[in-house]
């Protein structure tokens, strides 16, 4: 598994610029989550196989 320290992060392409995102980490095995203003600030990770459940349950809701 990659580290955070290693990760290569990334932003929504929804995000509107106004401050209020998130960037995402795909670490192999698991999936690392920020805030985008405070990135020395904590991590959150969760395994792959969760992050997939609540992208597609989020995906779900949107419909």
């Amino acid at each position: 598994m990659k580290r955070v320290d290693d990760a290569a992060w990334f932003k929504s392409s929804y995000s509107n610029g106004n401050g209020n995102c998130v960037e995402v980490a795909n670490l192999g095995a698991a999936v690392a989550v920020r805030d985008s203003k405070v990135q020395a600030g904590p991590v959150l990770t969760c395994a792959a196989g969760g992050w997939r459940a609540f992208i597609g349950s989020v995906v779900r809701e949107a419909l």
